[in-house]
């Protein structure tokens, strides 16, 4: 392909570093160092155009350093907006009313991508003359929507209707695959476009100039990098501590993620009372790459709490830092598990938590096997994630 087009809508307008934004931009960067010629692009809902992204938006596609985001929400500052409004009302005025000229040989959607989007997306379709595929994540917000922001359980069903539309789905694990394919086959949709199981890259800290070894604390450190929502199942680690802080067993658990603000609130509010009981809990919020990486080479091994992924970067980050994890065995998190170097659980509830922490505190030989193992693994890097989806998408036919 010589001109791949990317539509970072939504990413190009945040500076928050969850995993789909971690996932966007690593691709894009990625992508760029291939031989295509990479274009990104938006929706812009004040121009109602699509446009390739300006220099203040492709900055934000830079991985964030120093402070990151405290929302996750796309932010259009006011002079983008009026600049739209100014550019569709001479578009109206002249005699073309033609959009910017935007054309592909194939077309990347690596966002959950909105409603107004969605809207946009046969317009832009058009002027792509080979594949257009979709990243898929997963659909636990239909798993568990009891554990998900209201306003995308009420969004999901349309959004996965909408991927029919696309050439093609990578989903970031076979679990991920096996929701989406299952879910069409239960709307009863017959010629669902091909759907293939592509893990994710990460970000390769081997010769990180951070190190790999904690320096001597007073007590060890217990990290968990994640957003703070309810399927991460962040109440049930902080009630695991609670029973070992109970018990006398001395570590600090440190937290670090965006909070969300609906499903997040109970986890931040009793995490809250536990520091106020005198109980060694750290929430850092979300943080930099660098931090990030202090915080991996400080603890003794990482808890991800979470009842479901669709994929599971935290856990394969953790390892490639030389960093043991606690996490479910089950769906995508079973997916990361495979190559050693994790304590999976069954059941990750507050026993089962409490249980493993307290081993791997406990047992120095057992977490030394686990380390021994995480640092064994080999890890795809993002180059090859994007050479894989490159490859696969020159395979695929347009469909109608």
């Amino acid at each position: 392909m010589s001109r791949l087009l990317i539509d970072l809508t939504h990413t190009s307008h945040t500076r928050a570093h969850t995993g789909i934004q971690r996932l966007c931009r690593a691709l894009y960067t990625a992508l760029c160092g291939r031989s295509e010629d990479v274009l990104p692009l938006c929706y812009d809902a004040y121009e109602s155009a699509w446009r390739p992204l300006r220099g203040w938006e492709r900055r934000n596609l830079a991985p964030p350093g120093g402070l990151v985001a405290g929302a996750r929400g796309a932010r259009w500052p006011l002079h983008a907006r009026i600049a739209g409004h100014v550019r569709r009302l001479l578009a109206a005025r002249s005699q073309s009313g033609s959009p910017p000229a935007i054309w592909g040989d194939g077309l990347i959607e690596p966002e959950i991508f909105s409603p107004a989007v969605s809207r946009a997306l046969p317009g832009l379709f058009a002027r792509i003359s080979g594949p257009r595929v979709a990243v898929f994540h997963d659909a636990t917000v239909l798993r568990l929507p009891e554990l998900s922001p209201a306003k995308t359980v009420a969004r999901y069903p349309a959004y996965l209707q909408d991927l029919l539309l696309f050439d093609g789905i990578a989903a970031i694990s076979e679990d991920s695959r096996a929701m989406l394919v299952d879910y069409w086959r239960w709307l009863g949709v017959a010629n669902p476009p091909p759907a293939v199981a592509l893990p994710l890259g990460i970000d390769a800290p081997v010769n990180s100039p951070y190190g790999q070894t904690a320096a001597p604390q007073a007590s060890p450190v217990v990290l968990s990098v994640g957003s703070i929502e309810g399927r991460k199942n962040h109440l049930a680690l902080l009630e695991a501590c609670e029973i070992l802080w109970s018990r006398g067993r001395r570590f600090e658990l440190r937290l670090i993620g965006l909070a969300h603000p609906q499903t997040g609130r109970a986890a931040l509010v009793r995490l809250r009372a536990l520091r106020a009981a005198g109980r060694p809990v750290r929430y850092d919020g979300p943080a930099s790459e660098a931090d990030l990486h202090h915080a991996y080479r400080d603890c003794v091994f990482t808890v991800y709490p979470s009842l479901m992924e669709g994929f599971g970067l935290p856990v394969l980050e953790s390892l490639s830092h030389g960093k043991p994890c606690i996490c479910s065995a089950h769906g995508a998190l079973g997916e990361c598990v495979h190559g050693g170097g994790c304590l999976s659980l069954d059941r990750v509830d507050a026993p089962g938590l409490a249980a493993a922490i307290e081993r791997l505190l406990s047992d120095s030989d057992y977490l030394e096997a686990l380390t021994r193992a995480a640092l064994g693994r080999i890890f795809k890097a993002w180059p090859t994630y994007a050479d894989e989806l490159a490859a696969w998408m020159r395979s695929l036919p347009r469909r109608g």
